[in-house]
């Protein structure tokens, strides 16, 4: 299993490759990507999770530097549930409070 974690680059400058660096630490299948504005810019910065039958994830709010440890706990969360369906949060710190919204996957 594998997902993208989208990271918006718009409203704030996030480091891509820190972010990346630490996924790859942690021994997750993901691949970070800059995306150019998502449409949260009233609380920066946003980040989406995503992977191929899986619900989506759209956060805002989220600090890229600070959060980082509750981003990949969110991402392990994540790869483990079955597709993709988070449902305790409890894992995710700070994140779950940053929730904007979940879409499940289409079948």
């Amino acid at each position: 299993m594998s997902a993208v974690l989208r990271l918006c680059t718009s409203c704030d400058g996030a480091d891509i490759a820190a972010l990346q660096a630490a996924v790859d630490a942690a021994g997750l299948r993901a691949q970070v990507e800059p995306q150019s504005c998502m449409n949260a810019c009233a609380n920066p910065v946003s980040l989406a999770l995503q992977g191929t039958g899986r619900a989506t994830y759209f956060f805002a709010g989220v600090d890229p530097v600070t959060d980082r440890a509750d981003i990949i706990a969110t991402l392990r969360t994540y790869l483990e549930a079955p597709g993709g369906w988070i449902e305790d949060a409890t894992a995710c710190g700070r994140l779950r409070f940053c929730l904007q919204g979940r879409v499940p996957a289409l079948d």
